[in-house]
């Protein structure tokens, strides 16, 4: 297993039973050329010496380009937005929206995945909701809801990679059954909206 770090093409780790199937939507969004290599679980490669020098957390997705090694799948997206700036997937650096990108890139990583962790996995809630940086599940759908309901996106007009995240996410939670989201209209429609992307439709079938 090599990181190839000469190359200009990106090489992903990944396997399609992990959060890495969010990254490779990304991959698609962004046309950049990219090698998969696919990290079997079944034979423990995740925990393999070679791949553990490259993600010594031995965690999907990792990508390699240029010689620089990118882990967790929010860091990954972003940094495949602003490493090809011509996919138009981020607000340029300057513009009045990155603010609102990068508030709803880290809310998916920030506050709706621990808060969907806790509801799927049924741990006992937070007496303070101070103590955590998500407050609640409920608190977080709120959120959300309040952002979509003006969209279609989460930037109004402009789609992005923070939808690409957020969009993953509410999709894989849908998929297993997370509370209060599936057959709500506006989650429903939102995630509709972003799996009817081309991009989206390669990832899911390659």
């Amino acid at each position: 297993m090599s990181d190839e770090s000469t190359s200009d093409d990106i090489v992903f780790y990944w396997n399609p039973r992990s959060r890495a199937a969010m990254a490779h939507w990304m991959q698609e969004e962004t046309a950049a050329p990219y090698r998969k290599v696919l990290i079997d679980f079944e034979k423990n490669e995740q925990k393999a010496p070679d791949f553990l020098k490259i993600n010594p957390m031995g965690k999907l997705p990792t990508i390699v380009h240029r010689g620089t090694v990118v882990t967790e799948t929010a860091a990954i997206i972003a940094y495949l937005a602003d490493a090809f700036p011509q996919a138009g997937l981020a607000p340029a650096p300057g513009d009045a929206q990155r603010g609102a990108y990068y508030r709803w890139l880290f809310f998916g990583a920030g506050c709706f995945e621990p808060a969907l962790l806790d509801t799927m996995m049924k741990r006992p809630p937070v007496e303070r909701k101070m103590a955590v940086g998500w407050g609640s599940y409920e608190d977080v759908l709120s959120t959300l809801k309040t952002a979509l309901t003006t969209g279609p996106y989460l930037l109004g007009d402009k789609f992005t990679a923070a939808d690409v995240y957020i969009g993953s996410e509410l999709g894989w939670a849908m998929m297993f059954g997370a509370p209060n989201l599936k057959g709500e209209k506006v989650f429903d429609d939102y995630v509709a909206r972003v799996q009817a992307r081309p991009a989206y439709k390669r990832a899911s079938t390659g």
